[in-house]
């Protein structure tokens, strides 16, 4: 799977799924374009991207509920390397709250993991079509069952809406050859439980109970959802789109 002189956005590169994300393309020559929020590990992250071939990624530190932060997104990438062939729209966050806590919870799950998405690859959509290029965004199993003990409803409505946002987008953009796919994880092992409002110890806690109740009885890794993402970006996965690749140890079938 070479991604020599493709070039490939990573939202959410600074940690997680997305850091993995971009250490795997790295490793399949692809110039790559790194967006977070925090430019201290957005640039760790773009430092060994560039030690396993000598590619210096391009860093943009960026807030993507900023319009303006996402427009330059993409005026940046199209200065720096004049073309666009992938997006990984993985930027995301995890809003726990119930119906009762306000509608404020709804707009800012929304604002990140679903309007965030929607306005990047809509600008990105003329260049995508030139390269014939593919969009892969990281959903959730969140998407499609809600998730059980847990308070994540704004979350879960927000991963709905970006499920469907990629089966819309696949349909309109098909005929001009633009591929759109989602990644749904399960439970994985990274720090968003945490970056959710657990601490450690519930994080733990969390963990122990998903690795004894999912039917393999463990949890994914980030590399893992990675290397998911890397095959629907590639040409391997040339006639799939619209698709929704569930990576979660059996945790729908419970």
């Amino acid at each position: 799977m070479d991604f020599q002189n493709k070039v490939v956005i990573v939202t959410g590169a600074s940690g997680g799924i997305g850091a993995s994300a971009a250490i795997l393309f790295a490793s399949q020559s692809a110039k790559l374009v790194l967006v977070g929020r925090n430019e201290t590990t957005l640039k760790e992250v773009a430092g060994k991207c560039e030690g396993i071939k000598g590619f210096k990624p391009l860093a943009i530190a960026a807030d993507l509920t900023n319009d303006e932060d996402v427009k330059r997104i993409i005026v940046e990438t199209i200065e720096h390397f004049d073309r666009i062939d992938v997006i990984v729209n993985n930027a995301g966050v995890g809003i726990r709250g119930c119906l009762r806590d306000g509608v404020h919870l709804l707009d800012r799950a929304m604002a990140i993991n679903v309007r965030s998405a929607y306005l990047l690859t809509s600008l990105a959509t003329p260049y995508l079509v030139k390269s014939k290029g593919n969009v892969v965004n990281v959903s959730s199993t969140a998407g499609i069952k809600p998730i059980k003990g847990v308070d994540y409803l704004p979350y879960c409505v927000s991963k709905a809406a970006l499920d469907q946002f990629t089966k819309c987008v696949a349909l309109e953009l098909g005929t001009e050859g633009v591929r759109v796919n989602s990644v749904n994880p399960g439970g994985t092992k990274t720090a968003f439980a945490e970056a959710a409002g657990f601490n450690k110890e519930q994080t733990g806690q969390l963990y122990q109970e998903y690795s004894k109740t999912y039917p393999l009885r463990k949890m994914a890794t980030s590399e893992e959802v990675a290397d998911v993402i890397l095959y629907l970006a590639s040409d391997r996965a040339s006639s799939i789109t619209g698709a929704i690749f569930v990576i979660d140890n059996g945790e729908l079938l419970t």
